[in-house]
């Protein structure tokens, strides 16, 4: 079940325009939804604007929330702000005290901590400040090291790595939301936060080397490349 926030005019080479849906939308979509089904885990992606988090932590306080991993989308990988920027302190103040995990890219947990992260000891850095801001766990994305793709867990004690081999494609559209989502995905199957960290990454990296070479930008990641075998 999805939730609309906003609607985005984009293609292969980058976000255009970005719509945002009313404050009160958004609330019903929630809302019916609760109110239907029991609700395993949720993702929360784009969200753009300070009202429309407050509206979304406002919401989701009425109902129990199993299983919320956040993944704190700010710029596009063309460089459009997909974030405002008096929201981040909202995201930070009314979503991540209810997450379960939180998965930032480096350019988004430079943002989130003030840091410059240039090394892995930068990362475990960053991952304790933002653990300190609410959320169960931080995982702090590697993708935008050089080397191999290196993702730090931090859960309040210590730190978990998780690697993978660098794949030599520009077809990487959609990671880091494909990440995020398999990891909610697995969290509602019952898996622990590390297991269903560790499949997910597994998931996503078969999805880009079997991603589709299409526009002349940057395609996106294949979902469904299990059925295409």
């Amino acid at each position: 079940m999805s939730v609309i926030t906003a609607v985005t005019a984009q293609n292969s080479q980058g976000v255009f325009a970005v719509q945002d849906i009313s404050v009160d939308i958004i609330q019903k979509q929630i809302e019916v939804i609760f109110d239907d089904i029991f609700v395993d885990a949720t993702k929360i992606g784009m969200v753009s604007k300070t009202e429309t988090i407050k509206a979304i932590a406002d919401t989701l306080s009425k109902y129990k929330i199993n299983n919320l991993v956040v993944d704190p989308v700010m710029v596009s990988k063309s460089g459009f702000h997909l974030l405002q920027p008096d929201a981040k302190e909202t995201l930070i103040n009314h979503l991540f005290p209810i997450t379960t995990v939180v998965t930032p890219n480096i350019p988004e947990a430079e943002v989130i901590t003030g840091l410059e992260i240039q090394n892995l000891n930068d990362i475990e850095k960053a991952a304790k400040i933002i653990y300190k801001m609410g959320p169960k766990y931080v995982l702090v994305k590697g993708g935008h090291m050089e080397g191999e793709a290196l993702d730090v867990l931090y859960d309040g004690q210590k730190f978990n790595y998780y690697n993978s081999p660098r794949i030599n494609s520009k077809n990487t559209h959609g990671t880091g939301c494909t990440l995020s989502s398999a990891i909610a995905s697995n969290l509602g199957k019952g898996l622990s936060v590390t297991e269903s960290i560790e499949k997910a990454k597994i998931y996503i990296t078969l999805a880009i080397e079997n991603s589709f070479p299409i526009g002349k930008g940057v395609g996106p990641v294949h979902h469904f490349y299990e059925l295409y075998k």
